[in-house]
């Protein structure tokens, strides 16, 4: 497995984050270690998190099979923190 941070990831634009919160998403999870993109990494952020969405990043989807699933998140409370390792688990529905 390569441990090198690639630069070319895809990640969710602010326009795209404005249609997210105009959507009423309440989550969004990726499978890299930011959501947002390289060249702009807080402004996707300031819109997510203000709209109150959760950012759920580095999940490793390896090894899930296609199919509908319940996410189940359970995030560490660090005070005065702005993030949090989490333990998230899926169960098929």
């Amino acid at each position: 497995m390569d441990n090198t941070f690639r630069e070319d990831y895809v990640g969710v634009e602010d326009c795209a984050a404005k249609f997210l919160v105009e959507c009423r998403i309440r989550t969004i999870g990726v499978d890299y270690l930011t959501v947002a993109p390289w060249h702009d990494t807080v402004s996707t952020h300031v819109t997510l998190l203000s709209a109150g969405i959760w950012i759920i990043e580095g999940l490793d989807f390896r090894g899930v099979a296609p199919g509908d699933y319940d996410l189940v998140c359970l995030p560490l409370k660090i005070v005065g923190s702005d993030g949090s390792p989490a333990r998230c688990v899926i169960r098929p529905r």
